[in-house]
């Protein structure tokens, strides 16, 4: 268990760190580490994800940098688009499910590979591509369980107008709004499986995670953006790659 418990912390350190990337790392940590079913690790991901982002979410509102507008016209379709996907999950497989999260981890990788320098439009600012990129995002939230912060915040930037410290503390707002939308679905999810949730296991993981999320904003001032994104992006392939090669064996 210590290196479950040492991924809870990097979960923590990323969503601190990018304002991404935690469910990316929560539902492998808690499948391969921790030993969980495919359905209760992505459940337990969104309460794990939503807890850590709501924390970072009010630390980042406390220094107003939190755009409410944007949180308002991303998140509400977000939650609805997380209850949904949720859904859906019912009539999909786990193993499905970790194949889809496989692809998304992929696509992630590629996409924190790709320079930070956002050219946004602040003279045209359109709600409907913002409402309809939540309700998108969400979707992919409560299907395999991610948060979609590294779809959320450049979504906040070009659509959105917002600058790039904005759009991260908004997208912690917005993915804790997700996130407990999406696992409050899940939990009729577990019922109609008949599984339960560890609840020693979440409660240690969230302790741990706002720790790393702490740390990792303080970090995140001191080291260049880009090159954070990169490593980031190489572990995405790495954990892509043995996830893969689980399944497959």
């Amino acid at each position: 268990m210590f290196l479950a418990f040492t991924g809870a912390l990097a979960i923590g350190l990323s969503l601190g760190l990018m304002g991404s990337g935690g469910s990316i790392l929560t539902v492998p940590i808690l499948v391969y580490l921790v030993g969980q079913d495919e359905k209760i690790a992505i459940a337990g991901s969104l309460f794990i994800v939503g807890c850590i982002a709501a924390v970072g979410g009010l630390q980042s509102a406390v220094q107003k940098n939190v755009h409410w507008h944007s949180v308002l016209w991303f998140g509400l379709p977000g939650m609805v688009g997380a209850w949904l996907g949720a859904q859906l999950s019912i009539f999909v497989s786990g193993r499905v499910q970790l194949l889809l999260f496989v692809f998304v981890m992929l696509a992630a990788g590629v996409f924190m590979l790709r320079p930070t320098q956002f050219k946004p439009d602040t003279h045209q600012r359109t709600v409907w591509k913002v409402a309809l990129d939540g309700l998108l995002v969400g979707m992919l939230t409560g299907l395999v369980g991610v948060g979609g912060g590294f779809l959320i915040v450049p979504a906040l930037v070009l659509l959105g107008g917002l600058p790039m410290h904005l759009a991260i503390g908004s997208s912690l707002i917005i993915i804790a709004l997700k996130s407990f939308s999406g696992f409050a679905k899940y939990l009729e999810v577990l019922s109609h499986h008949e599984q339960t949730l560890d609840w020693t296991i979440l409660g240690t993981f969230v302790g741990l995670g706002i720790v790393g999320t702490v740390f990792g904003g303080v970090i995140a001032s001191r080291l260049p953006q880009n090159f954070l994104q990169k490593m980031f992006a190489g572990l995405l392939f790495l954990m892509s790659a043995a996830m893969l090669g689980a399944m497959v064996l």
